[in-house]
């Protein structure tokens, strides 16, 4: 009846000698026999603390008992004795408690190892479904999250170069401005894109815009911004306080890989560029406007004087008559580069 009903108990004698065992106890022990050892010899007794020897076990039946194997794994089971006088014997039934689910892990155990009353499997089943619940919940947020993220990464992206886009532009410049670092804005726009897809179609013209993409990534820093506002308008945000020999290097470096040839099926697109810079230190305390401003004021400067240029941005180029809508700049006047 015993094996049924408690099948993690032990029969004990008089002087604490295990008589018997219950099948799940047993499975929890394969490689030992438990029979015939003192029970305090197999088990740690953790609570009660003050009993030593097995006269002071058999005082405590009614009492809860706490016990840890002795061998690995160090398993802790909860349990209770009662004493059978008639037989001079103590039965002692243990229960794994709130560590259900390491047992069944480390002893492979099975609901045939639990007696048919033991509330054990019910809450294994309720375990297992909080757990596979949690686990779906978690994936969905990780769909979810990853999903936001390539909305957000959308919205702040320009979809035919991969460059940052006008609004992340806004949201990144002002975050700059706000720490108070220094930067430079420089702003450009192609010479002859115009004739590029007149000549050759937009197929061609957003080969280009990409190609030039991928040269302004690859000459500015990790820490720079590189974004595409529109049409074949760039803005880009250099960190740091650049003087103006390392500004005149970046800008030749720049206009010199443009201005080479860029294959299209057979034919060679030609563009040029000009750009404009607009150092930060310059405008202390005005707005992101103002240096996107300043930065296409020196843009125009720099056209005005003909193609493959560049301007930092000073006062005194505010006194120049800006261009008409619709006027061609000076550099899409002329030939494109051979």
């Amino acid at each position: 009846m015993l094996e049924a009903f408690c099948p993690m108990h032990v029969v004990l004698d008089k002087t604490g000698h295990i008589k018997h065992a219950g099948p799940t106890l047993r499975k929890l022990m394969p490689d030992e026999t438990v029979v015939g050892k003192r029970f305090l010899e197999v088990f740690e007794l953790m609570r009660p603390r003050s009993v030593n020897t097995m006269a002071q076990l058999r005082e405590v039946s009614g009492q809860r008992l706490r016990v840890r194997k002795r061998c690995a794994p160090q398993t802790i089971l909860k349990g209770g004795l009662v004493n059978i006088e008639t037989e001079e014997v103590s039965v002692i039934n243990l229960s794994f408690g709130f560590s259900v689910m390491e047992g069944v892990r480390d002893y492979a155990l099975t609901s045939a190892d639990f007696a048919a009353t033991d509330l054990t499997i019910e809450m294994l089943y309720l375990i297992e479904a909080k757990s596979a619940a949690m686990e779906a919940s978690r994936k969905l947020n990780q769909r979810l999250q990853g999903a936001m993220i390539a909305a957000e990464e959308q919205a702040f992206t320009d979809t035919l170069t991969g460059l940052k886009n006008r609004r992340a532009l806004d949201m990144i410049l002002a975050r700059w401005l706000e720490s108070g670092r220094p930067l430079v804005v420089a702003q450009m726009d192609l010479d002859y894109f115009k004739r590029v897809n007149d000549t050759f179609g937009h197929a061609a013209g957003d080969h280009v815009l990409q190609t030039v993409a991928r040269i302004l990534v690859e000459e500015t820093r990790e820490g720079d911004c590189v974004a595409r506002i529109g049409g074949d308008e760039f803005v880009l945000l250099l960190s740091g306080a650049l003087s103006d020999k390392k500004l005149a290097g970046f800008a030749n470096r720049v206009i010199a890989r443009i201005e080479k040839p860029i294959p299209f099926n057979a034919d060679e697109c030609k563009i040029s560029t000009s750009l404009g810079f607009a150092p930060s230190a310059t405008t202390a305390g005005l707005s992101a406007e103002t240096l996107l401003v300043q930065a296409d004021t020196a843009l125009y400067d720099a056209k005005r004087r003909g193609r493959a240029q560049h301007r930092v941005y000073t006062p005194e180029m505010d006194l120049a008559v800006p261009p008409e809508k619709g006027d061609a700049p000076v550099a899409e006047q002329s030939d494109p580069p051979n």
